[in-house]
């Protein structure tokens, strides 16, 4: 058996002055950006007669919950108290027909601009992309008026459509250069064996995509569940999502201003894109990693 090759080079050193400093630097960093994130906490923690000392960053005497169960279910916005949980189920179902909507398309789209090429998939893909830099605040009127001729106006099924409209180029990109990076002869080894686009699509293209999905997934979950613009003008009363409950309860100018809820309410509105990042972080690096640079 042959001996194992010695590494070259000087061996590490354990603590060194350049170490030493860079491990100051990241951790001043990350207090620096941590410190609204801890302040928000702690405040949503104290009662309002804490809050009225100014010691923002003192510690809460007693640990009470009760701002964060008014902001859930208790928070007013003029004469109605239903806290921010009134709007959580309707982002729920914002995102989730939207995200799913938006990946399956942009599948599809990125799959047939990468092997099926049809006439004028240059100019397809060019328009795609010409939307994703164009601001959307331009489309707002025509959208409005379109909605309201077909009569989806300030309803669910406008709000998905507009978020998956608007969600297309990006997940189109981001597939599209995923398959440009599959060796072209597992198609046509495919195509040989008599398989056509959807055999294809659904039984070769389709398993080998999972790192790209969750990539796509994360961005529009992200992108739709914090959005205010589009939901408050195109979602309607019924379907408001979270966002805007949010700004409702903050903004709200009758009586007193509670702090310790505004920021309870705050944090609940982010927790879900949160949670998300924390629990498939590691599939999203490895998403992007896998392709989403390519092409």
């Amino acid at each position: 058996m042959a001996a194992m090759p010695h590494p070259r080079g000087p061996k590490p050193e354990g603590v060194t002055a350049g170490r030493a400093g860079l491990y100051a630097f990241l951790a001043v960093s990350a207090a620096f950006f941590l410190l609204p994130a801890y302040v928000m906490v702690v405040t949503s923690l104290k009662t309002m007669d804490e809050i009225r000392l100014g010691r923002i960053f003192a510690l809460p005497a007693h640990f009470d919950l009760s701002a964060w169960v008014t902001a859930w279910s208790g928070a007013c916005t003029g004469l109605t108290c239903n806290g921010i949980g009134a709007g959580f189920w309707n982002s729920v179902k914002i995102t989730v027909l939207s995200v799913a909507i938006s990946v399956i398309v942009g599948a599809i789209n990125g799959y047939a601009l990468s092997f099926w090429r049809p006439a004028g998939a240059k100019l397809v893909f060019g328009l795609l992309m010409l939307g994703a830099f164009l601001p959307f605040q331009i489309f707002i009127y025509p959208l409005v008026r379109g909605f309201a001729a077909i009569g989806i106006a300030d309803s669910l099924a406008g709000v998905v459509l507009v978020h998956v409209l608007f969600g297309l180029p990006l997940v189109t990109l981001l597939f599209r250069n995923y398959y440009a990076a599959i060796p072209v002869e597992l198609f046509k080894a495919a195509r040989v064996d008599g398989a056509g686009f959807w055999r294809i699509f659904l039984e070769v293209i389709l398993p080998m995509s999972t790192p790209m999905i969750v990539v796509a997934s994360i961005f529009q979950t992200t992108g739709i569940w914090n959005d205010f613009l589009f939901g408050l003008i195109f979602a309607g009363r019924d379907n408001l999502p979270m966002t805007v409950q949010l700004n409702n309860i903050v903004n709200t100018t009758t009586g007193e201003r509670f702090y310790n809820v505004n920021m309870a309410a705050t944090l609940l509105a982010a927790l879900v894109p949160l949670v998300i990042y924390f629990v498939s972080g590691r599939w999203f690096v490895r998403g992007i990693a896998a392709g989403a640079v390519k092409g």
